[in-house]
């Protein structure tokens, strides 16, 4: 499982860089095709520096690479990071909705032991 395998700070990571709406739209652009990050800084109302702490914050958590070429730093997606992101996502989903089967299997229980 891929819960099993990420640490807690691994997890904080990836639910602190995932918990800003600026951050989400920069690896959702990284996705589609690399970028330089004053080409994404472009997209923002904030300055170079603040989307270069975004870009870092997406960086920690393994969602995005940089790379420099010349005086330009490239920003990638990290698929490997965003389908370990994926997976981990999955499981949690998996995990609550048998949850909330066996809670409804329990009040379905209830139900039959109650006359009417």
């Amino acid at each position: 499982m891929v819960v099993d395998d990420l640490s807690d700070a691994d997890l904080d990571r990836l639910f602190q860089a995932f918990a800003d709406a600026t951050r989400r739209d920069i690896v959702t652009r990284v996705t589609a095709g690399e970028s330089s990050v004053s080409g994404l800084a472009e997209h923002y109302a904030m300055s170079f520096a603040a989307v270069q702490k975004h870009v870092a914050v997406l960086e920690r958590a393994s969602l995005v690479t940089k790379e420099r070429r010349g005086r330009e730093q490239i920003v990638r997606a990290h698929h490997y990071g965003l389908q370990r992101a994926r997976r981990l996502l999955d499981e949690y989903e998996t995990i609550w909705r048998q949850r909330a089967d066996r809670i409804a299997d329990i009040l379905a229980e209830d139900r039959k032991r109650v006359p009417s």
